[in-house]
């Protein structure tokens, strides 16, 4: 678990450095999984259809429902690694 944790956050960091910025569905993959992988399940009300980029970013993670933290975290991993 250690081991995981700590290359989730080697590429929490790493996202941030990604020499050219994904397309908008990797980008709500990354925030979806990141969700996932810190927080579980959501259960945030969804926004309202003023809020657009919150209602995507909500189904994305919403998406993810019933995939267990580690599980998250390690798809996270493999994605940042794969975008780097």
């Amino acid at each position: 678990m250690a081991d995981l944790k700590a290359a989730f956050d080697a590429a929490v960091t790493g996202s941030k450095k990604l020499s050219d910025r994904p397309d908008n569905a990797t980008m709500l993959k990354i925030y979806a999984l990141y969700k996932q992988g810190t927080t579980g399940d959501n259960t945030e009300k969804k926004p309202g259809f003023g809020d657009m980029v919150g209602r995507a970013k909500w189904d994305a993670w919403n998406g993810l429902k019933g995939t267990g933290k580690d599980a998250a975290m390690q798809q996270y991993v493999d994605l940042i690694e794969s975008l780097s």
